[in-house]
């Protein structure tokens, strides 16, 4: 597990476009080393805003979309085609605009017929599992990189402070009662979270700067999720300048004046 490095950017904007061009080249270099890549998808204003910069790059073209593998750490459980969905909005700003192959588009089940969170879960643990077992049998990464939010609270993908998926270590969880709407979700456990080669939380707004200086100091992981993410290789806070504004000065690289 690798302690995080710390990237400060000068506001939100800036944040996404940096994040995007960043996604870009690590997805180019995975796949020029191992021939395909994994990503794995996060919500929120941040994290749907660099899939839309990632479509409007011209270096998108780039990436050979249709040797990505696309999955997500985590989603609100409704109906498909839901708009408050991570898959739905990250569909429209970015898949919806790519050759991706859609057998390689892993979306977590949507809330049909009598399917619980729990059932989803554990479909998609199978789903997982098999991709899991193909990147393993071709040397590459579980995931290349990890996209994660970071709520005002310290949660990350649907494990929230104290709550008892925290403790669950299946590789995807059921989340009923989530202290936000909507209550059911699904989200890859944080033993899975930690198996990705990169991780990456990317996070904007001065809402956000408590839970960033709590997760960069050494709150636990229980009281607060974002401090218990390590990847593999790379564990990368990727903020604006709001987000980083209660960190001690020689916490953070300022990568954009």
């Amino acid at each position: 597990m690798t302690a995080p490095t710390v990237v400060v950017h000068r506001d939100a904007e800036l944040l996404v476009q940096a994040v995007a061009a960043r996604l870009i080249t690590k997805l180019v270099d995975a796949q020029a080393a191992h021939g395909d890549a994994s990503v794995v998808l996060t919500g929120g204003t941040a994290g749907i805003a660099t899939l839309r910069a990632v479509a409007e790059s011209p270096a998108c073209g780039a990436v050979d979309w249709p040797a990505l593998s696309v999955l997500w750490g985590d989603e609100r459980f409704l109906p498909p085609g839901d708009p408050d969905r991570n898959e739905t909005q990250a569909r429209s700003a970015l898949l919806d605009h790519v050759p991706v192959d859609p057998a390689r588009v892993f979306p977590m089940p949507a809330a049909v017929g009598g399917l619980t969170p729990e059932d989803a879960a554990a479909q998609y643990a199978e789903t997982l599992a098999a991709e899991t077992a193909k990147r393993a049998h071709s040397g590459a990464p579980v995931f290349d990189v990890l996209l994660l939010g970071v709520g005002p609270d310290g949660h990350v993908a649907s494990l929230f402070p104290e709550h008892p998926a925290l403790h669950d270590d299946r590789p995807v969880v059921g989340v009923r009662g989530a202290p936000k709407p909507p209550p059911n979700r699904v989200s890859l456990s944080m033993p899975v979270i930690r198996s990705a080669d990169e991780v990456w939380l990317v996070v904007a707004g001065a809402e956000k700067a408590p839970a960033v200086r709590m997760a960069l100091e050494g709150s636990g992981p229980v009281q607060l999720p974002a401090a218990g993410v390590r990847a593999e290789r790379a564990t990368r806070w990727l903020l604006d300048r709001a987000a980083a504004s209660e960190l001690p000065a020689d916490l953070a690289r300022v990568a954009s004046p």
